[in-house]
């Protein structure tokens, strides 16, 4: 489990394909405090540490995880990092799986003071579970849903980001058309299994 706040900003170094996507990700981690096996969400996705150096960690992506989530998976990408949550630890987001929903869209960015106001466009079949005042990750970032408006070609919702996240994730630098990682309220992911069900009733 995560909390969507997002604690280091990774470069992906390689990208090897293999039997999966193997990944090297340099980021700002003491790595001798990251075990072998660890969980570390990546964009929202959560991956597995399969090897480690000094200042960098690898993880093998599975052709699933590829063909479910955003194009972030190649040399240069910037990535939002964030450990796994500790018993304990300060629950400053959400509660987050690292497991995404759907790819999102961005579909326009405006200030709102010195903040910026990003619509998105939802993955299909999400609408219904992104709520005017609910949390939803963007990314691998816990944010709080501002609106939200049901159109002729999806559901358009927005979010604002101030300065302090647009500066220590990626977020700050999405443009228009920008595809995205969506996770829905973990609640929400089980409403709409039960509605997933009835359907099929």
């Amino acid at each position: 489990m995560f909390t969507g706040i997002i604690t280091d900003i990774g470069t992906v170094r390689s990208a090897e394909q293999r039997g999966d996507l193997r990944l090297t990700i340099g980021c700002g981690y003491d790595l001798s405090t990251v075990d072998m096996g660890a969980s570390i969400a990546c964009s929202g996705v959560c991956l597995t540490v399969v090897d480690k150096g000094p200042d960098w960690f690898a993880v093998d992506v599975s052709h699933e995880s590829v063909s479910k989530t955003a194009d972030k998976w190649f040399e240069g990408a910037r990535l939002n990092l964030e450990r796994a949550l500790k018993l304990g630890d300060e629950l400053g987001g959400h509660l987050v799986t690292g497991h995404v929903d759907g790819v999102g869209k961005v579909l326009g960015i405006c200030p709102d003071g010195d903040s910026k106001r990003i619509g998105f466009l939802a993955p299909d079949g999400l609408g219904p579970f992104i709520a005017t005042k609910g949390s939803v990750t963007i990314d691998g970032v816990s944010l709080t849903v501002n609106e939200v408006r049901d159109q002729a070609d999806g559901t358009h919702f927005s979010v604002n980001i101030i300065p302090h996240t647009a500066d220590h994730t990626t977020l700050g630098s999405l443009a228009q058309g920008d595809p995205v990682n969506v996770e829905i309220d973990v609640l929400a992911r089980y409403l709409k299994r039960m509605a997933d069900a009835q359907t099929v009733r």
